[in-house]
């Protein structure tokens, strides 16, 4: 496995540039400019696809869904195949896409374009993990939305989701798991859990924000 990382020079650092770049482009900031509006100076001042959703409606947090799930998978795939010399192998290739990923989501995080504010990475890393781990996709989406219906907790069920990234590459990954792919989960799973930390924080202290799906067991609960 040495001999894949020290064949990523200088070939990953051009991954990882041109991943940063593509996830800097923000779904939400762009399309919010071309609106004129901030989307982090409404709502929870987050420019991901919650607080789309939230402060301007189901259409522009689709478009924002899309535009950041796409850009971690070019970033992750796109990008690495590009370098068709390089490639040869799998373990090479996964190894340049979990540097593009990573890289894709860091710019979302910290975009150039938007003054280093951006969103929390969990969009972009779903584009990510589809392309680098794609079997891991369903447990993910299958705990994040069991979360959201019980508990009505957004950042909650992107935390368990992203936890959740970890055994799901473990066990629905090769055999064996190529290292660099344990480590782009382990990597993506903390980075979730650190852009989430504020709602640990609200959830640990009563005042976490609900998403309204949780009125939906209210509401069978009265009609029976």
């Amino acid at each position: 496995m040495t001999g894949v990382w020290v064949n990523l020079w200088p070939h990953g650092l051009t991954v990882a540039v041109l991943g940063y770049l593509l996830g800097s482009v923000s779904g939400s900031l762009v399309l919010g400019r071309l609106q004129s509006i901030d989307i982090r100076a409404v709502g929870s001042g987050n420019a991901g696809g919650t607080n789309a959703l939230r402060t301007r409606g189901w259409r522009f947090a689709l478009a924002v869904v899309v535009i950041d799930i796409g850009k971690g998978a070019l970033a992750a795939g796109a990008v690495p195949a590009a370098l068709e010399a390089v490639t040869a192998t799998r373990a090479t290739w996964l190894a340049l896409g979990a540097v593009g990923g990573l890289a894709a989501i860091v710019g979302h995080i910290w975009p150039v374009y938007f003054g280093f504010r951006g969103g929390k990475g969990a969009g972009t890393a779903v584009g990510a993990v589809a392309v680098l781990a794609p079997a891991s996709i369903g447990p993910m989406f299958l705990v994040w939305l069991v979360t959201l219906l019980i508990t009505g907790y957004v950042g909650l069920a992107t935390i368990l989701a992203g936890l959740v990234l970890i055994p799901a590459v473990w066990w629905l990954g090769p055999d064996p798991v190529p290292p660099a792919l344990m480590s782009f989960a382990i990597a993506v799973a903390t980075i979730i859990v650190l852009t989430h930390r504020g709602n640990i924080q609200r959830l640990i202290k009563g005042n976490e924000n609900r998403f309204d799906t949780h009125k939906l067991w209210r509401r069978r609960d009265r009609s029976s």
